[in-house]
C-alpha cells in the first residue's frame, strides 16, 4: 500500500511570475498532493489460497505503482486498500460492507478464487457498484449482473468452455475412451467446472461411472483414489483447490492410478512451488492453464511485467515465476485504469458502460467482454506435463516440462498416453 501524501501549502506573497514558476515545478508532483483513488478487495494472504493470492498482491502493487510513476489516474494517484480473506467465504461480505460503508473506497475488485468472488457479488450488487472478478468461474451466470466484469479467459459460455480442451485432448486418441470419473470438492468452483464437464460428457456419449465430491476440510485422498479405481475409468477428471490438488496427486502417484487421462481442473499445479514438490510425479497429467511463456504468448508488456515481477518475489518468499495468477491481476487493473482514463469519471454506470463496449490491449493480449461480463472469446490452454527430472527449478523457467495440446494455434507438442504408464 502507499503512503497517504500531504497536502501541499499554499502559495503566498509570491508575484504573478514566480507564481506561474512555482506552478512548473509543482507540475510534476500534483498526482502527489490530489487525493488519491481508492481501489478495494479482499485477498487470500493465509490459508489455502495465499500461495497464489500474494502472487496476486503483488502483482496488483506493481500495476500500482507503475500507474503513480505516470501521473496516476484522472490526474490523481491510485490507492490500493484491501484486508486478508483468509481463504474463508464467510469472510467476504464482511470485508466488502467495510470497504463501501466504513472505508468509502472508491472502486472495488476481487480476490483471488471462484470461492471468494461469488460471496462477494451480492454486497457489490447491493451497493449497485462496479465489480472486476479474478479467476471467478461462472460466478455471474445466475446474477447477471450488468457491471460485473471477469478476468478469466473462458468466454461467454465458461462452465463448459473450462473443460473443452481437456475433452477435445482425451477424445481425439483412437480408440476413444468410453468410461469417465468426475471427482470435484464441494465448494463453488469445482461445482461449477464439474457441472460443465458432466454435460460435455453427456454430449460425448461418455458413461459416467464415478461422479462424486468430496468435503473442502478432506485430509486423506486415497479413499477417493480407490473408489475411482473400482471403477475403472479410462478418464478421470478433477476439479479441486491447491490443498486437495496436492492430497489428490500423491494419492494417485502412491497408489498407482490406472487410468488414460488424469486432471482437467486441477488448481495449484500451476505453482512453482508445487512444480518443485512433486517433480517427476506431474508427469503425464492434463491440466488447464492461462498463460505460459510460448512464443505465440509473448504479448506487448508481459515479459517486462515478469522481469519486475520475478525482482521482487523473492524478498516476499512466494512464486518465482508468476506465470499463473499475476499478469491477470496486473491486467485485471489495466482494465480498470483504461476504463477510468476513457470514461474520464469514476462513475460506476459511464465504467461499466466503457469496458462493456471497449476492448483492452493487456500483457495477457487484447481482451473484450460479452455476456455477463465474460471474456468475448475463450483462451482456455490445455497442458501435459512431460519429461520433468527431479525438482530443480530451471527446468521449469521454459515451457519444455509443459507441452500446449489445445487450442490448436498454441500447440507445441503431442499427449502422452496412457497416464499410468509415464514415468514418475
Amino acid at each position: 500500500m502507499i503512503k497517504e501524501r500531504r497536502p501541499q501549502h499554499r502559495l503566498r506573497g509570491f508575484s504573478p511570475i514566480a507564481a506561474a514558476l512555482a506552478g512548473c515545478v509543482l507540475t510534476g508532483t500534483a498526482v502527489q498532493a490530489a487525493e488519491p483513488i481508492t481501489i478495494g478487495f479482499g485477498m487470500a494472504l493465509t490459508g489455502g489460497l495465499a500461495a497464489a493470492g500474494k502472487t496476486a498482491l503483488l502483482a496488483m502493487q506493481i500495476w500500482q505503482d507503475d500507474v503513480n510513476a505516470k501521473e496516476g489516474l484522472l490526474g490523481r494517484p491510485v490507492k490500493l486498500v484491501y484486508y486478508d480473506d483468509q481463504t474463508n467465504p464467510p469472510t467476504v461480505p464482511g470485508i466488502y460492507t467495510k470497504l463501501l460503508d466504513v472505508d468509502k473506497v472508491d472502486i472495488i475488485v476481487s480476490g483471488y478464487g471462484t470461492n471468494m468472488v461469488a460471496p462477494a457479488m451480492p454486497i457489490a450488487i447491493q451497493h449497485d457498484r462496479l465489480f472486476l472478478g479474478l479467476f471467478g468461474l461462472a460466478v455471474n451466470s445466475e446474477f447477471h449482473y450488468p457491471k460485473y466484469f471477469s478476468m478469466l479467459p473462458t468466454g461467454p459460455d465458461p462452465k463448459h468452455a473450462f473443460s473443452d480442451p481437456f475433452f477435445k485432448v482425451a477424445m481425439a486418441k483412437e480408440p476413444k475412451p468410453k468410461t469417465l470419473a468426475i471427482v470435484a470438492a464441494d465448494a463453488e468452483y469445482p461445482k461449477n467446472a464439474s457441472e460443465g464437464a458432466r454435460d460435455t460428457a453427456k454430449s460425448l456419449g461418455l458413461q459416467i461411472v464415478y461422479d462424486k465430491s468430496y468435503p473442502p476440510s478432506t485430509a486423506d485422498y486415497s479413499p477417493i483414489v480407490h473408489a475411482v479405481q473400482a471403477t475403472n475409468p479410462e478418464i478421470v477428471f478433477v476439479a479441486s483447490y491447491p490443498p486437495d490438488s496436492a492430497g489428490t496427486l500423491r494419492a494417485a502417484t502412491e497408489l498407482g492410478l490406472k487410468t488414460r487421462y488424469f486432471g482437467g481442473g486441477m488448481v495449484g499445479l500451476q505453482f512453482t512451488s508445487v512444480k518443485q514438490q512433486f517433480g517427476p510425479k506431474l508427469n503425464g497429467v492434463l491440466d488447464y492453464d492461462w498463460w505460459i511463456p510460448a512464443p505465440t504468448m509473448q504479448f506487448p508488456g508481459i515479459i517486462e511485467f515478469l522481469k519486475k515481477y520475478q525482482a521482487k518475489a523473492p524478498d516476499e518468499k512466494i512464486d518465482p515465476l508468476g506465470w499463473y495468477l499475476p499478469p491477470f491481476a496486473y491486467a485485471n487493473l489495466q482494465v480498470l485504469g483504461e476504463a477510468i482514463e476513457g470514461a474520464k469519471s469514476l462513475d460506476q454506470t459511464k465504467l461499466a458502460d466503457y469496458i462493456r463496449s471497449h476492448a483492452f490491449n493487456t500483457i495477457v493480449g487484447e481482451i473484450s467482454f460479452g455476456k455477463d461480463g465474460e471474456w468475448s472469446k475463450p483462451r482456455v490452454l490445455e497442458v501435459q506435463f512431460q519429461d520433468i527430472q527431479g525438482t530443480d527449478l530451471e527446468q521449469f523457467r521454459d515451457t519444455r516440462t509443459e507441452t500446449i495440446l489445445e487450442p490448436a494455434e498454441f500447440r507445441s507438442g503431442e499427449v502422452v498416453e496412457p497416464y499410468s504408464n509415464v514415468k514418475k
